[in-house]
């Protein structure tokens, strides 16, 4: 019994020790980057896996499309990132190939396709999730996910810590013996003070008037509470802003509350809570095929689909008929953070027309509806009538 007490201890004191060096390094931070003043914006583009390479090509050809005088001025520039492959991953044995990596890191910004995340039962040796690597290795430590659907009163902004909480030891659970495994759960004081102040600074910004705090910290008495506590500090820093926190469960449902929902406006949440909070939202404008992310730091920033690789979709030759609504609005976020606003709201306004309004063509993930490369021709059709 000392014994497995011993090595479970030891092997605790080093996940201690790693998250006080990743304290330091969070203390250390410079302003975030201005796009303003760099001579090149460089755009990464990063198609993953399973029907990633075929959504984010399209998204690819809407940027080009947009940003076509830019590129000829030299001011932008995209380079194509093709080793982010769960294949690529396996070989390597890491979330991210060291030279994977490396080119991501000469990258301002980023479109990722999504990634396979192996779990449980899957062919694949159980590495860490390339999403949650790429937060940590380019410490991007918000995101960001905008949910509206201007015709139920919804217009919602969650801000999800993505750097701590029950992810960030993700994969370094371990099994005491064969009757006890422990997984943890992280909560800085560095880490929640950015988080909380990115989400009052949005609000403050964008005429906001009320952030939300999302915990369990009634059970989760010792990190949630600490999320919490550390909100609310940040938050008398806002004197104009509305602050109130609910607990996990009862804001999932509250979000299908009509008449209790169109009261929230800018929610901030840990990692986990803040998962599962906006895939529940997400399912209010169309589902997680629609919506788009954003994961913001000080240096790099990555824009996502929030939705998983579908490789079955691929297995039955599907993939040129996945909907890449999802990260085309994650390519609407791009251009708006690197200050392309004018070319964001055109691309904002075309995907709610085509997909709305007009709907000319329907994506089923089937050959009943339309290919992903027709959708993005009928968008960027729609854009140029929008001139």
């Amino acid at each position: 019994m000392n014994e497995i007490i011993t090595a479970a201890t030891e092997k605790f004191a080093r996940l201690i020790e790693e998250q006080l060096k990743r304290v330091e390094k969070m203390k250390q931070e410079k302003d975030f980057i201005q796009y303003d003043k760099l001579d090149k914006i460089i755009i990464g583009i990063v198609g993953g896996d399973g029907i990633g390479p075929a959504i984010t090509n399209e998204a690819h050809r809407i940027l080009e499309f947009l940003l076509k005088e830019e590129v000829e001025k030299g001011k932008v520039a995209f380079k194509v990132i093709d080793g982010l492959t769960i294949e690529n991953r396996v070989k390597a044995m890491k979330a991210i190939p060291d030279d994977v990596l490396q080119e991501l890191k000469e990258c301002h910004v980023i479109l990722k396709g999504p990634t396979t995340t192996p779990r449980a039962g899957d062919p694949w040796p159980n590495i860490e999730s390339a999403n949650v690597a790429m937060r940590k290795e380019l410490d991007l430590f918000a995101n960001v996910r905008p949910v509206k659907v201007p015709d139920k009163g919804i217009d919602w902004t969650f801000f999800r810590e993505n750097t701590e909480g029950s992810y960030v030891l993700g994969s370094k659970g371990f099994h005491v013996n064969d009757d006890i495994a422990f997984d943890f759960t992280v909560t800085t004081t560095e880490g929640t003070e950015r988080i909380a102040r990115a989400a009052f600074e949005y609000a403050a910004k964008n005429g906001k008037k009320r952030v939300t705090v999302v915990t369990k910290a009634n059970v989760v008495k010792t990190t949630d509470g600490k999320f919490l506590n550390i909100c609310q500090n940040i938050a008398k820093e806002y004197p104009g802003i509305e602050v109130d926190d609910w607990y996990i469960d009862i804001m999932t449902a509250k979000l299908v509350d009509e008449k209790r929902r169109t009261q929230f406006q800018v929610f901030v949440l840990p990692n986990l809570y803040g998962d599962i909070l906006t895939d529940e939202a997400a399912e209010f404008q169309g589902g997680v095929g629609t919506a788009g992310s954003a994961n913001i730091g000080k240096r790099y920033a990555m824009f996502e689909a929030i939705h998983g690789s579908a490789p079955r979709m691929v297995e039955e030759g599907r993939a040129k008929y996945a909907d890449p609504s999802s990260i085309i609005r994650a390519g609407a976020m791009l251009l708006a953070h690197i200050g392309y606003t004018e070319k964001a709201q055109k691309l904002e306004k075309a995907l709610d027309i085509c997909m709305h309004t007009e709907k000319k063509l329907v994506v089923t993930g089937r050959d009943t509806g339309a290919t992903g490369a027709q959708f993005a021709d009928y968008i960027m059709e729609t854009i140029q009538s929008l001139d």
